[in-house]
């Protein structure tokens, strides 16, 4: 009976992209940065005998005026058999190389490799960040915080001179083109239809008034 093969989720199997025939080969990777690791390319050599034995019977064969396809497809065979038991093999051995370029954190679980793992704490930067990078990261935090903190403060002093009961028209209604509230259209020299409104009260201003109807205040 085969032994069982330990192994994590965190491989590919290049063997069925380059094909049976051809040979073996994983790619490992890191679950933090996703860098890979590859292991050697192994031939597999039960099939390269298979076409070795095909080819010589379908030559012999060929000579007779005769079809070799029977045994061209038990020398396949043969070597199919054979497959899975050297795939295995050409597995564990990929497994035990590749422990020397990962390593598994006992917090999460996770296979990191080298560069990602914290060796003066036994655990993956990830559980266990690197204080120095930290401290740059978090100095950089600081001084954007301060700076949208900065920027936010002055946009407040700024909208006290923005007449926001001002009423806009955003779309000009003679050429649809965006007018970004102004009075005249943009792109047309449409007048827009905005009302005025009487700055001490913000009632709304009869067209031509020249003072405020409910205030008094001159316009």
């Amino acid at each position: 009976m085969t032994a069982e093969i330990y192994f994590s989720n965190n491989y590919r199997d290049l063997c069925e992209e380059q094909g049976t025939g051809a040979g073996f080969q994983f790619e490992f990777s890191c679950n933090r940065c996703n860098d890979t690791w590859r292991s050697p390319f192994e031939a597999y050599t039960g099939a390269r005998m298979a076409s070795w034995v095909g080819k010589g019977v379908n030559a012999a064969w060929g000579m007779l005026g005769r079809a070799g396809s029977g045994m061209s497809t038990a020398a396949d065979g043969l070597a199919g058999a054979g497959y899975g038991h050297a795939r295995d093999a050409a597995f564990r051995r990929a497994i035990a190389t590749a422990q020397g370029h990962f390593n598994r954190c006992p917090r999460c679980t996770h296979y990191v490799c080298n560069r990602c793992w914290n060796a003066g704490q036994g655990i993956c930067l990830t559980c266990a960040p690197d204080t120095a990078a930290e401290a740059v990261a978090a100095q950089q935090r600081g001084l954007n915080d301060m700076v949208a903190e900065r920027a936010y403060t002055a946009g407040q002093n700024s909208a006290q001179q923005f007449a926001v009961n001002t009423p806009r028209q955003l779309v000009c209604p003679q050429c649809r083109a965006e007018t970004h509230g102004s009075a005249f259209c943009p792109s047309c020299g449409h007048r827009l239809a905005q009302q005025d409104t009487c700055g001490s009260c913000n009632s709304q201003l009869p067209a031509g008034a020249a003072f405020c109807p409910d205030c008094g205040t001159r316009r």
